[in-house]
């Protein structure tokens, strides 16, 4: 539905469906299910492209923490400190993009965010 401004008609649920386009994969449900709030699916593809830039992320760590474990008993260890810090970093940006979006805005992450408006 339009409201004549080229916009979509907000969603009566749209404060619901903006949080859960940042709870990971239950994007999906504001992404299949308000198909008529252009807000609400931008939202909703921003949180799977943060899903997938953190799972690249996760998986770098890994790798980075293993390579370096096994080359030097030591530093990867170390490395492996940093892992609860880079998940509060994530939950919290998480957090930051929910209230944002709650209130009407969006949270951009450069070189993250432009692909939210791709597909």
């Amino acid at each position: 539905m339009s409201n004549g401004s080229g916009t979509a008609t907000p969603s009566s649920n749209r404060t619901i469906m903006i949080v859960l386009s940042y709870l990971w994969l239950l994007a999906l449900v504001p992404l299949l299910v308000e198909k008529q709030d252009s807000e609400v699916q931008w939202h909703a593809k921003h949180g799977l492209v943060l899903l997938v830039a953190e799972i690249v992320l996760w998986i770098a760590f890994t790798v980075a923490t293993s390579v370096l474990s096994f080359i030097t008993s030591g530093l990867g260890c170390l490395l492996s400190l940093f892992g609860p810090l880079i998940w509060l970093v994530i939950v919290v940006i998480h957090i930051v993009a929910m209230v944002k979006g709650t209130n009407g805005q969006r949270l951009i992450i450069p070189g993250i965010s432009e692909y939210a408006s791709r597909f």
